[in-house]
């Protein structure tokens, strides 16, 4: 069946493209547009010509599966040139959403119209990218350089008034979309004069100041550390600006391919491909009917429980949530409450938003009143006693078919969910702090946990706005199980040598938010303290916590105390380093029998935090407890603050080579500690065929 058709509504032609399932720009939709609207403009009865999309979406961007193959006749540059240079009024009909080559489909044409609820945006540049077929050049003429920098650099979208406002859609639609642009059609067929081409017009700059971009770069510096993309998209507006429209357009080419040729991009769109990756289990057809979820009860008020139960308030889902007193249940209703009236003060949601959302919380200490959930998560102490106590109420009291979770960050799934007589209702659900931000969640398959309560969850995460990895039960999962090489080589990193500003530093430089020392002070030392403290002594190098545990028995337990391995003044963040703690680093080298080196560079440093990471990635997958290499990059990205423009820790492996971390596994092992450096079977198996973590997908 054809993916582009004609239609004809009197003098008004229709090209209608049906490409499901959001008209992808495949070839055949692209030689299908040359197509039609060539021959409704040799059809002597039309005078106007509306270009529109069947099913839920106008074009929502490139067709996915072409990436990285050679490119296919015709390409998007020849569509647009039918459209723009057509002799009769083309009128571009969006609803849904107009993404990427969607929306510079949308401009090429003479005009626009729009639904209400239609989205327009150019995200290239979150696949480390810029617009390649005249997005820089044509958004920026119709919508002024603040709004398309804004639009182009940072990739979000913004909604169809807003595109009206800016001058990028010419009118909006009053509720029946198609009905009105047939007549917004006849109105421009009776005109009399030169169709408008976008190309044509000249960048406003009015009102601008003459360092306006110098400023605009300083204003998104901190947000685009690191980046490629973002530069380059911002040179191509101010090659709109400054240059003719042909010559703005071959300049918007070399950019482009300055960043294909990037490894920023490659990178980019590894994320993209293995966030999509992520929901999909083998084994577990996405068609299987999945449990209902239209109440979920809560255990705990805390700053976990309450960032929690606001993920399900924010997609109008009612939560009961459960304490041990009024008195908390009073402190956990408040902190959602502030956070709802931070959020509304800040413009992200109406005051009306806020009472709606809260009106949907009810609060309870009897477990009974649970009886009703569909889904109840445990957020206690993290303490296998407490957790197994919790489990036991709830299997008294839940109806059957609820989903029990229990929101552990390290403990045994199977262990809790044996205390039931439902384990195939037992998984993990570990979000990560604060809970109502951060987009991961670690979804926990336990031994028992039935297929289509796994498939719930997933399609919960989505339906709350998280990224859902599924992991195998093990000690801190995926996540935190492969953070403990990474803490424990900052920790003999200052022990050997390194200040601890240079262990973050390095770290900080590598991209990520902030260096694992000062990771340490914003989370609290203590709360790693008590988490070690609850294992065996063995499972961690007997020197690589000497200082951090000190620390916190001298009260220094991070910002919230004023001190930690840094200090900080009083209602400041900012780090300083503190002599006191290098005092007490050289005293903990000396009783651990250290010796201190001068030699320490950046690159050891990085090298020596992120190879364990790794090295502990391919244990896991090796195990199963992550499905493939993607998931792994997914949850550090998310979770963890892993650079994005890296692709996570197993792309980035590829990229460095495995042979080579193997290399310096055992070089680092030669120092001593060969039980922390020896190489994963599947890091060197890989390593000795020169293969990737990629090659396991296929």
């Amino acid at each position: 069946m054809p993916v582009v058709m004609i239609e004809r509504q009197d003098e008004t032609a229709i090209v209608w493209i049906d490409n499901p399932p959001v008209n992808a720009l495949s070839q055949a939709v692209r030689a299908g547009i040359i197509d039609k609207v060539n021959e409704a403009l040799a059809d002597g009865e039309v005078k106007a010509i509306l270009l529109a999309c069947k099913g839920r979406t106008f074009i929502a961007g490139a067709d996915i599966t072409e990436f990285g193959k050679p490119p296919l006749s015709p390409g998007l540059h020849e569509v647009l040139g039918v459209l723009e240079n057509a002799t009769k009024p083309v009128i571009a009909v969006l609803h849904g959403t107009a993404f990427g080559g969607g929306l510079e489909t949308a401009m090429a044409c003479h005009y626009r119209i729009a639904d209400a609820g239609a989205k327009v945006g150019q995200p290239e540049v979150k696949l480390g990218l810029i617009p390649g077929a005249g997005g820089t050049q044509r958004l920026p003429r119709l919508a002024g350089a603040k709004v398309a920098l804004d639009m182009i650099v940072s990739g979000n979208p913004i909604g169809a008034k807003a595109a009206v406002d800016a001058g990028i859609i010419d009118k909006l639609s009053g509720g029946d979309l198609m009905a009105d642009a047939l007549e917004f059609a006849r109105e421009l067929a009776n005109q009399d004069k030169p169709l408008p081409k976008v190309r044509d017009g000249q960048v406003d700059m009015n009102g601008l100041p003459k360092t306006f971009f110098a400023d605009y770069r300083a204003g998104i510096a901190r947000k685009t550390r690191g980046y490629f993309a973002p530069e380059r998209n911002i040179q191509a507006v101010e090659a709109a600006v400054d240059l003719p429209f042909d010559k703005g357009m071959k300049r918007e080419r070399e950019l482009f391919i300055e960043c294909m040729e990037n490894r920023q991009s490659a990178a980019l769109q590894h994320v993209f491909f293995a966030e999509r990756l992520a929901g999909k289990v083998p084994g577990i057809p996405r068609e299987m009917e999945t449990r209902p979820l239209d109440k979920i009860g809560m255990i705990g008020a805390g700053t976990m429980g309450g960032g929690i139960s606001m993920n399900f308030l924010n997609a109008g889902i009612p939560v009961t949530i459960l304490e041990m007193n009024d008195e908390a249940l009073d402190k956990g209703f408040a902190l959602i409450r502030r956070n709802y009236e931070i959020s509304a003060k800040k413009g992200r949601i109406s005051d009306a938003d806020v009472e709606t959302r809260m009106g949907l919380l009810s609060r309870t200490t009897d477990y009974a009143d649970l009886a009703d959930a569909d889904l109840i998560i445990e957020a206690v102490f993290e303490n296998m006693e407490v957790k197994k106590e919790v489990f036991r109420k709830l299997d008294a009291v839940a109806k059957p078919g609820a989903i029990l979770a229990t929101n552990t960050s390290y403990l045994n799934v199977d262990e809790i969910a044996a205390e039931t007589g439902r384990p195939e209702d037992v998984l993990g659900l570990h979000f990560f702090s604060p809970a109502n931000v951060m987009r991961l969640l670690e979804i926990v398959r336990a031994e028992k946990t039935a297929p289509e309560v796994l498939l719930t969850c997933i399609k919960m995460a989505k339906m709350i706005g998280k990224v859902g990895v599924v992991a195998g039960v093990c000690h801190g999962f995926i996540g935190n199980r492969m953070l403990e090489g990474y803490g424990r080589e900052a920790g003999l990193l200052v022990l050997e040598g390194a200040t601890p500003a240079e262990v973050d530093k390095a770290l900080f430089d590598f991209g990520m938010p902030m260096g694992p020392l000062a990771m340490g002070d914003m989370a609290g030392l203590d709360i790693g303290h008590m988490l070690r403290s609850a294992f065996p002594a063995d499972r961690f190098h007997p020197h690589a916590y000497n200082v951090g545990n000190r620390l916190v028995e001298m009260d220094r337990k991070g910002q919230k105390t004023g001190a930690g391995w840094y200090k900080y003044e009083e209602g400041s963040r900012a780090p300083i380093p503190d002599p006191a703690v290098d005092k007490i680093i050289l005293e903990e080298a000396e009783k651990a029998g250290i010796a201190r080196r001068s030699d320490i560079t950046a690159e050891e440093i990085v090298q020596r935090c992120l190879y364990p990471l790794i090295n502990e990635g391919a244990l896991i997958l090796e195990e199963g407890i992550s499905l493939r290499p993607g998931d792994i990059d997914i949850v550090y990205i998310y979770g963890y603050g892993f650079p994005p423009y890296r692709g996570g820790p197993m792309h980035y492996a590829d990229r460095v080579g495995l042979e080579n971390i193997r290399d310096a596994l055992l070089k680092f092992s030669e120092r001593g500690g060969t039980r922390w450096w020896k190489p994963a079977p599947l890091l060197e198996r890989l390593a000795n065929e020169g293969k990737g973590f990629a090659s396991l997908a296929g």
